[in-house]
C-alpha cells in the first residue's frame, strides 16, 4: 500500500466512525480555516448533500467540513451532527445572528451488508467530528468505508469486500491528497493493470468480467446500490471554478482504476478543495491529483477486511 493520508495537507483533520455490528459509518474531513471548494458528479444515482454551493455563480466560498457516510440517502442525516459540533467550536459562515457551519455531504448504499435499520445519523456524525485529528490515517473497513463492497451485477453472493483508502502525492512545497470510498458495481485495477477486486467466482476462485457479464445480459436489480464517493484536498491556492475543475479531473483516476464506471447504477461524486496555502498551476494540482486517487482507490481494495461471504484481496 501507498504511504499518505488526507490529513497530510495542513489545516485538514479527519475522524471516523462506524458501527461494525451493523456495517455502517461515516468519515469527516473538517477544514479549520475553511477551504473552497468544488464538485463533480458523474454517477446517474448520487446521495449528496449541499453541492449546489460549489457552483461558482453562488455566494458561498468557504467549506468548513465535507462528510462521506453509508447509510444511502439516510446517512445524509450524519451531516447534522457534524454542523452541531462545529457550531460548539464556533466554526461556520457569520450571518450576524450565529455562525452557520457549511457541511456538504456524499454517501453511499451499503444497507445490504449489516443492520440495514442501522445508518449514518446525527449521533454518529457528531462522533467521527469529535474524533476528528491531524493524526488520523486508518484504511480499510473504517468510517463511511466499513460496508463498502465492489462487483456486485451478479448479486451479493459473487460480491467483494472493499473500504476507505487515502494517499498522497507532493512536488516541491505542493501537497495534494485523496480519500475515497470504494462501493462500486464494476471491477477495481491495480496501478499496473492486474483486477484486485470485482465480481469473484467463490467456487472456482477466480475474477468474473463485468463487462462481458454486462454484454451477456443481467437481470440483478443494481439501481443506486452502487456509488465510489472521493475528496481532493489540497494546500494550493484554488478558486472555485479551479476547484470544480479539479473535482472533475479526479474522475480520470475512477475511470482508470474502476471497470465499468459513471454506471445509471452508480452515483459518483468527487469533491475538490484547496486550503490557499500554496502557489500553482492548477494543470499540475490536476495531475498530482489523479495520482493520489488512483492510490487511494487501490488503498481502499487492500487495506479491506473480509466481512461473512464477502472476501476482501487480501484474502485472496
Amino acid at each position: 500500500m501507498y504511504d499518505g493520508y488526507l490529513t497530510d495537507v495542513p489545516g485538514i483533520r479527519v475522524g471516523h466512525f462506524e458501527d461494525r455490528d451493523a456495517m455502517t459509518g461515516a468519515s469527516v474531513i473538517i477544514f479549520d480555516h475553511g477551504a473552497v471548494g468544488g464538485v463533480d458528479v458523474r454517477g446517474s444515482a448520487p446521495g449528496t448533500r449541499e453541492t449546489d454551493l460549489f457552483d461558482e455563480k453562488k455566494m458561498m466560498d468557504r467549506i468548513n467540513a465535507i462528510v462521506l457516510a453509508g447509510g444511502s440517502a439516510y446517512g445524509l442525516d450524519a451531516a447534522g451532527g457534524v454542523m452541531k459540533y462545529l457550531e460548539e467550536n464556533n466554526m461556520g459562515f457569520d450571518t450576524g445572528v450565529c455562525k452557520v457551519p457549511i457541511v456538504a455531504s456524499a454517501v453511499i448504499f451499503d444497507l445490504g451488508l449489516g443492520d440495514f435499520c442501522v445508518r449514518p445519523d446525527f449521533q454518529m456524525g457528531y462522533k467521527a467530528a469529535r474524533l476528528a485529528t491531524k493524526d488520523e490515517n486508518r484504511q480499510g473497513n473504517v468510517g463511511a468505508g466499513c460496508g463498502a463492497s465492489v462487483g456486485k451485477i451478479l448479486g451479493n453472493d459473487h460480491a467483494m469486500k472493499a473500504g476507505l483508502g487515502s494517499a498522497s502525492v507532493s512536488h516541491g512545497d505542493l501537497i495534494v491528497s485523496a480519500m475515497v470510498v470504494v462501493n462500486a458495481m464494476g471491477d477495481v485495477y491495480d496501478l499496473e493493470g492486474n483486477e484486485i477486486a470485482g465480481v469473484y467466482d467463490y467456487e472456482k476462485s477466480e475474477f468474473l468480467d463485468t463487462v462481458e457479464i454486462m454484454k451477456n445480459g443481467f437481470k440483478k436489480d443494481l439501481a443506486g446500490k452502487n456509488t465510489t464517493i472521493g475528496v481532493l484536498a489540497t494546500n494550493a491556492k484554488l478558486s472555485k471554478a479551479q476547484a470544480n475543475k479539479l473535482a472533475e479531473l479526479g474522475h480520470n483516476a475512477y475511470a482508470r482504476q474502476i471497470v465499468p464506471v459513471h454506471t445509471n447504477f452508480d452515483g459518483d461524486t468527487i469533491f475538490a478543495l484547496g486550503t490557499n496555502e500554496v502557489q500553482a498551476d492548477v494543470n499540475l494540482v490536476g495531475l498530482l491529483a489523479v495520482e493520489a486517487m488512483e492510490k487511494a482507490i487501490v488503498n481502499a481494495i487492500k487495506s479491506a477486511q473480509s466481512y461473512k461471504n464477502f472476501k476482501a484481496a487480501a484474502d485472496l
